[in-house]
């Protein structure tokens, strides 16, 4: 018998609510039973960084949290941040500085570079890989992503 429990939350700004059993981790939750893709499922341990979400305004990995501890939440996912001015100037620099590759981490990766450049994050590059380093991306040596980065904050710091 699995054991379940209900659970309301926001999600991407629309209230959820729904059973789910004690032990779905929140990212599979999102996927699975919301069918928002967005967030991808790699390690399941909460190294790679694919799961990076943000819950009540913090970045955090999606597998290492149970959706029951989420009651009560407010998730943003991927699909979520595209209100965000940040979140689709960083999706353009990403396509136009070949961050993207395969994009099984570009989700993830978006996720931690909008928390940075919406801090206030500088254009420092060594800063931004440092900020980035919890996100593993196997294609691209990173230097276009944290190209795409820099060019966001450059484009913000001419505004």
């Amino acid at each position: 018998m699995i054991n379940s429990q209900n659970i309301s939350l926001v999600v991407n700004g629309e209230p959820v609510s729904a059973s789910v059993p004690n032990r779905t981790n929140l990212v599979d939750f999102l996927r699975n039973q919301l069918g928002l893709t967005g967030s991808h499922v790699g390690c399941e341990h909460g190294v790679c960084g694919a799961c990076t979400l943000e819950v009540n305004g913090s970045m955090i990995r999606g597998c290492l949290m149970l959706a029951v501890q989420a009651d009560g939440a407010e998730i943003t996912t991927v699909e979520g941040f595209t209100s965000r001015d940040k979140a689709a100037q960083l999706q353009r620099s990403f396509q136009k500085n070949n961050a993207l590759q395969c994009g099984y981490c570009t989700p993830g990766m978006l996720a931690s570079a909008l928390e940075y450049v919406e801090a206030g994050g500088g254009a420092d590059r060594a800063a931004i890989r440092q900020h980035l380093s919890g996100n593993y991306c196997r294609c691209t040596g990173y230097q276009s992503i944290v190209d795409a980065v820099v060019d966001v904050i450059e484009q913000g710091a001419k505004q």
